[in-house]
């Protein structure tokens, strides 16, 4: 396994960190810490939640994921300083009107909570998991660099933000001398680049803040488990592929890489992680698994070597501009 440096950072991370949306969704407890165990054995030291995984699923009220990874961290398999544990807040977690965004009333009761579930003292990356438009970013960025000051949280990131929002965000940290945020986790993946390379790309390379996409396979589309004309998976996500991926260019992109992956003798998933991690303003793709089996198979991605030319094929296939 690789390491790379998170942006400008001191902090290494494995190229594939692990992501843990499916815990207490399509993996129960025992299955998720099966797969905790194997991604440490495979040289993956970065795992990411979030503290509203998975409040979708009847039955679940958010927070299933991360009490997971704290039941694992309690049986100190691994010692908790060779972790990094990321997490994130703004959703929704129980009643009332201040019971999700990112105000300082809501962030300082979420992190508590976070923490408490982890079972751990402190945070390494802490993200705002989408922007909140209703509180100024004075007031979040103000937070969360006192959550830093006070040793709950290592390193702040963000998620799903736009160019224009990230560049004042920098801007307010800078003038105000407020931590400031040094990752960014984008939607990214081979069949769906413009909105993290149309301007987050070059914001990201020339402030260096770190990216680790998610959803680097599309959501399973760029495994193999889906044809134009086949039978669909039972999938948990199948209609939101079908939306999103089932059209002319998708199918057309998704037979291009089977192409090429063959002749490195790797499945479609290994040829999608190799491209992403290919960029130089990616340091680790966030992948997620419901079997030792399918994290095997994707982690092997990360010792891909897509050559020159063959990169340039699959770019010119799926490119935006």
């Amino acid at each position: 396994m690789e390491y790379r440096q998170l942006g400008r950072l001191g902090l290494k991370v494995s190229t594939i960190c692990l992501g843990t949306m499916q815990f207490g969704w399509t993996a129960d407890e025992e299955t998720s810490h099966s797969i905790l165990d194997r991604s440490i054995e495979l040289g993956c030291n970065f795992i990411d939640t979030a503290d509203i995984y998975s409040s979708w699923v009847s039955g679940n009220i958010g927070g299933e994921s991360e009490k997971i990874i704290g039941n694992w961290l309690a049986k100190r398999i691994v010692k908790r300083e060779d972790i990094i544990i990321a997490t994130k807040v703004r959703g929704q977690l129980g009643e009332g009107p201040n019971k999700d965004g990112l105000s300082r009333h809501h962030i300082l009761h979420a992190v508590q909570e976070s923490l408490a579930r982890l079972q751990t003292d402190y945070i390494d990356l802490y993200q705002v998991h989408w922007p909140d438009m209703e509180t100024p970013l004075e007031e979040t960025l103000d937070t969360l660099d006192y959550l830093i000051r006070s040793g709950q949280v290592r390193y702040i990131g963000c998620s799903n933000y736009p160019a224009w929002l990230l560049t004042k965000a920098l801007w307010i940290s800078d003038v105000k001398g407020l931590a400031r945020y040094d990752s960014l986790q984008p939607h990214y993946n081979y069949i769906y680049r413009s909105e993290f390379e149309r301007e987050l790309q070059d914001l990201c390379l020339d402030q260096r803040i770190g990216v680790i996409p998610y959803s680097p396979l599309a959501g399973g589309f760029l495994t193999g488990k889906y044809k134009r004309d086949g039978e669909l998976p039972n999938s948990a996500r199948v209609e939101g592929i079908k939306k999103r991926y089932f059209n002319e260019d998708g199918f057309a992109a998704l037979e291009k890489i089977e192409e090429i992956s063959r002749s490195y003798e790797a499945t479609i998933s290994q040829m999608a992680i190799g491209w992403i991690l290919a960029n130089p303003a990616v340091n680790s793709a966030i992948i997620g698994a419901n079997s030792i089996n399918q994290l095997n198979e994707t982690v092997a991605g990360a010792d891909l070597q897509i050559t020159a030319d063959d990169k340039k094929i699959l770019d010119a296939l799926t490119a935006w501009k």
